[in-house]
């Protein structure tokens, strides 16, 4: 990491991409300061990918349109132009504060470790407020007091925790009393902007890092409080503990695809609301259908697209496998066929975290790979999952039965496509035909 102290030479300027450099040359020919800023200063610090660059610059809003006039640009936000080169975009933004100034605009930034800017002409690093130092003691800290840029937005509390999961960083404890006194605005933020966050922590390297300190800063009451009713009901202190470790070890697992990762936050979610204590212990009967519908709710709430629910709750809902070496040819087919062919791998892969989670170990992940290797193997077979996939079709089942159309019809197609699923070699026409007739005369 570079010395990042106020006007230090940083060694970044190689990493500039060279849309950016044109940026600033531009903005600075047409006599404008320009600055590049946040989250793109930060990671080159720590040489991690940049992402998102961003350009802050003395010129106004009108005026940077109009001096990129020949560039593709947009405008989705006051005092902010979005420039568009190869698809990517580049957001140039006039600086914030009565000074026009590079630390006034700075000093309104959320976290130190974003409040440092990038001067590439002199090869500077412009750090007022101890971002540099920050980012070396593995520090988020609000710049300035702490509570009052919560309360400016009070989605910050949330890009704290995700700051804090993301780069493995504690938190400065003046900060994280703020969060605890701001969490109650949090219900204010749409659920849209609070919906990203949550999926940015839950895809950070180890999500239950800021899992962990959103139960302690008490922002799950907030926008997830399902989450906690395993945790704080009184009936049973060490299984309520047992309910949340357990999910903050899957989403650990798990692999880091949003489907998967939002399947393990949620797939006991409604395990306190139908416990029953039968022989001393406590049983769950019904959790993984309770769940699926829990979750559908939640993620409802949270604005989440129909297609990505309808994933996570067919998973939730199926996640309960009872596999073991009896099973059959057929009885793998059905599973296929209820899960879908589509998610069929990923329920898979959820399972084994799950199961690993659980402390669970040798037999139960052997049978798992056992039944990944007999799916993979049936499925480069071509499966019959819907009646539309049989070699006849409801006017065949009319015609050779003399039946007339209605639900008749329809279930002896799901009939026939139960007995292909245990004898795939009978759908033939022809096959399928001698069976209805040899139906038609018992």
């Amino acid at each position: 990491m570079p010395n990042l102290s106020y006007g230090s030479s940083s060694g970044l300027k190689p990493l500039i991409p060279k849309f950016v450099t044109f940026i600033l040359n531009r903005l600075k020919n047409a006599g404008h300061q320009a600055y590049i800023v946040g989250g793109a200063v930060r990671n080159m610090c720590l040489s991690r990918p940049v992402v998102d660059w961003d350009v802050a610059t003395s010129a106004r809003q009108e005026e940077i349109e109009e001096i990129f006039r020949d560039v593709r640009l947009f405008t989705l936000k006051q005092g902010t132009v979005t420039l568009v080169d190869s698809g990517i975009h580049f957001e140039v933004t006039a600086f914030r504060g009565s000074t026009n100034h590079i630390k006034d605009d700075l000093a309104r930034r959320d976290f130190t470790i974003n409040a440092m800017a990038y001067d590439t002409e002199k090869d500077e690093i412009l750090d007022y407020f101890g971002g540099g130092e920050d980012l070396a003691r593995k520090l988020i800290k609000a710049t300035g007091v702490p509570e009052t840029r919560f309360r400016k937005d009070p989605l910050r509390v949330l890009r704290a925790v995700r700051f804090a999961a993301e780069l493995r960083f504690g938190i400065d404890i003046r900060t994280h009393t703020a969060i605890t006194h701001v969490a109650p605005l949090l219900s204010n933020v749409s659920p849209e902007r609070t919906r990203e966050e949550l999926m940015k922590i839950l895809m950070s390297p180890r999500p239950s890092m800021g899992f962990k300190i959103m139960r302690k800063t008490g922002l799950f009451k907030y926008f997830l409080p399902e989450l906690l009713e395993g945790y704080l009901k009184r009936q049973n202190p060490h299984h309520r503990y047992t309910i949340f470790r357990h999910i903050m070890e899957t989403i650990d697992r798990v692999d880091p695809v949003p489907v998967l990762r939002l399947t393990a936050l949620l797939h006991d979610i409604a395990k306190p609301r139908i416990r029953e204590k039968i022989g001393g212990k406590w049983r769950f009967f019904g959790h993984a259908e309770a769940s699926a519908g829990l979750s559908e709710e939640i993620m409802g709430r949270l604005r989440f697209s129909s297609n990505i629910i309808k994933k996570v709750t067919n998973l939730i809902r199926y996640h309960m496998i009872d596999y073991h070496s009896g099973w059959s040819d057929g009885a793998v087919r059905r599973l296929i066929r209820r899960v879908g062919q589509d998610q069929i791998m990923d329920l898979l892969d959820f399972r084994k975290a799950d199961i690993l989670a659980h402390g669970l170990h040798h037999q139960e992940v052997n049978l798992l790979t056992e039944l990944r290797e007999r799916v993979e193997n049936l499925s480069n077979n071509q499966m019959v999952t819907k009646s539309r996939d049989l070699a006849i079709n409801g006017h065949k089942v009319m015609e050779i039965l003399r039946i007339a159309p209605g639900p008749e019809v329809g279930n002896i197609l799901n009939i026939l496509v139960e007995k292909v699923t245990d004898t795939p070699e009978l759908n033939t026409e022809a096959g399928l035909v001698a069976a209805l007739e040899h139906w038609k005369t018992t």
